[in-house]
C-alpha cells in the first residue's frame, strides 16, 4: 500500500486508489480479534481517516460541492474512534511525563493517578462491548469504498491538486500565526491539524522529492509530533484538573499539572522555532516550487524514476535519522 502518487497513474485514479486502500486498512485494523493489539488498531484506523481527509483536501477543488459531505463522514468516523484512543493516550502520556521528569519526581510514583486512568480506560471500552462497536464501524468504513469510486474527479496533472496544496499550506501559516499570538490549546490543536494535512500532502508527492524535500518532510513529521504531544498533554491536563479528588492526593495532582505545563512550554517553543522555518515561503512560492519538481519528475526517463524509487525504499529501511534542525526545514531556492 503506497500513500503516494505514482507515475503510471492519473491523479484521479491515484487518489481513489489511495483512499480505498486506507479504507480497507482501517476496516481490517478494527476487525482484529486480538485484544492486545486493539489500541494499536484503533490508532492506525484513526490515522487512515486523517490520511483520507488529507487526500480529500488536496482534491477539494475537484470535489466541489460534494467535499463538505464527504469530509464530514470521514471526520465523524474518526470521532467515533477518538473516545477510545484518548483513554489509552492519557495513560501513555502520563507515563511519558513520569519518564521525562523522573529525577524531579524522586520516590513519588503518582500511582493512584495512573490507576484511575487505567480504570477510566476500562470503563470507556466497556469490556467486550468495544468489539461489537468496532466491528460496526468497520462495516461502515467498507461501505464507503463504492462511494469513493463515484467521486467526480476529472482534472489530471498538477492542476488537479495545486489549489488544495496551496490552500492547506496557507492555512498552516495562518494557524501558526494565530497560535503564536494567542497560545490557547485550541489554537495549537488547530495548527497541528493543518501541519498534519500538509505533511500528508508532501508524502503524497513523495515521488518528486529531492534530498532537500526529504529533509523538509522529516521536519514536518517532527513538528507534527511535537504538536501532537502537546495536544495529548492538554487532554491529560483537562482530565486531571476536572477530577482531582478521584485521581489521588491534591499534592500529587498539583505536581503532575506543574510538570505538564513545563513540558508543554518546551514543546511549544520547539514547535514555533521549527514552524517558522517550515512556513518561511509564501504559499504561492511553495506551490510554484512543487510544480517545478512535479514537471521535472514527469519528464524524467523511466530508468531514472526506478533508480530513485529504489533509493527511497532503501532510505525508509535505514535507521531513523536524527531530528532535522530548523534551519534545514525550508526548501532551498
Amino acid at each position: 500500500m503506497a500513500y503516494r502518487l505514482k507515475s503510471d497513474e492519473s491523479v484521479p485514479a491515484a487518489l481513489k486508489r489511495i483512499v480505498c486502500e486506507e479504507l480497507e486498512s482501517a476496516a481490517a485494523q478494527l476487525e482484529s480479534q486480538d485484544p492486545s493489539k486493539r489500541d494499536e488498531g484503533i490508532h492506525e484506523a484513526r490515522k487512515s481517516m486523517k490520511k483520507i481527509r488529507a487526500a480529500l483536501r488536496l482534491a477539494e477543488a475537484e470535489l466541489g460541492a460534494a467535499f463538505p459531505a464527504e469530509n464530514s463522514r470521514f471526520r465523524d468516523i474518526g470521532r467515533r474512534l477518538s473516545v477510545y484512543r484518548d483513554a489509552g493516550v492519557m495513560i501513555e502520556t502520563f507515563d511519558s511525563v513520569k519518564e521525562k521528569y523522573h529525577d524531579e519526581l524522586g520516590r513519588r510514583t503518582l500511582g493512584s493517578i495512573r490507576k484511575a486512568l487505567v480504570a477510566h480506560k476500562e470503563q470507556t471500552e466497556g469490556g467486550d462491548g468495544i468489539t461489537r462497536v468496532l466491528a460496526g464501524i468497520a462495516r461502515a468504513v467498507r461501505r464507503e469504498v463504492k462511494k469513493v469510486e463515484k467521486w467526480p474527479f476529472q482534472a489530471d496533472g498538477f492542476r488537479a491538486f495545486a489549489p488544495g496544496l496551496e490552500k492547506t499550506y496557507r492555512r498552516g501559516r495562518k494557524a501558526m500565526a494565530r497560535a503564536g499570538k494567542k497560545p490557547r490549546p485550541e489554537n495549537y490543536h488547530e495548527w497541528r491539524k493543518r501541519v498534519k494535512e500538509h505533511w500528508y500532502h508532501v508524502r503524497l508527492l513523495e515521488s518528486v522529492w529531492t534530498d532537500v524535500m526529504q529533509a523538509y518532510e522529516k521536519s514536518l513529521k517532527e513538528l507534527e509530533t511535537w504538536l501532537g504531544d502537546d495536544h495529548n498533554l492538554v487532554v491529560l491536563h483537562d482530565k486531571v484538573a476536572a477530577e482531582p479528588l478521584a485521581l489521588g492526593s491534591q499534592r500529587d495532582v498539583d505536581l503532575l499539572l506543574k510538570l505538564i505545563d513545563k513540558y508543554q512550554k518546551e514543546l511549544r517553543d520547539n514547535a514555533m522555532s521549527l514552524g517558522e522555518a517550515i512556513y518561511a515561503e509564501k504559499p504561492g512560492q511553495f506551490t510554484t516550487r512543487m510544480e517545478h519538481l512535479w514537471d521535472a519528475w514527469k519528464h524524467q526517463p523511466d530508468t531514472l524514476k526506478e533508480i530513485e524509487k529504489q533509493e527511497r525504499r532503501a532510505a525508509r529501511k535505514a535507521s531513523p535519522a536524527a531530528a532535522p534542525k530548523a534551519v534545514a526545514a525550508t526548501p532551498a531556492a
